[in-house]
């Protein structure tokens, strides 16, 4: 039996389990009554930076949430080609 992220067609190895938990834990925030929906929307908000090292040198800082969302609406464009 495929793992459901792996029948999701999330195989690149970059965003596989990450992406299937944050699509999952949408899904479900969206499927609640306002109240609650409201309270889990504030706590899957994120905050989180990151920066990538090459070469011993710190890149430029991003935004996680930022990062995720681009890399979410670019999947979304390459699904519709």
């Amino acid at each position: 039996m495929a793992f459901a992220w792996k029948a999701a067609g999330l195989t690149n190895p970059k965003e596989r389990y990450n992406r299937y938990l944050a699509v999952a834990a949408r899904v479900v925030r969206r499927s609640l009554k306002e109240q609650p929906r409201l309270q889990a929307e504030r706590r899957g908000e994120m905050e989180l930076r990151f920066a990538k090292w090459e070469n011993g040198k710190q890149g430029e800082n991003k935004s996680l949430a930022d990062s995720n969302a681009a890399a979410m609406a670019e999947g979304a464009g390459q699904g519709q080609q």
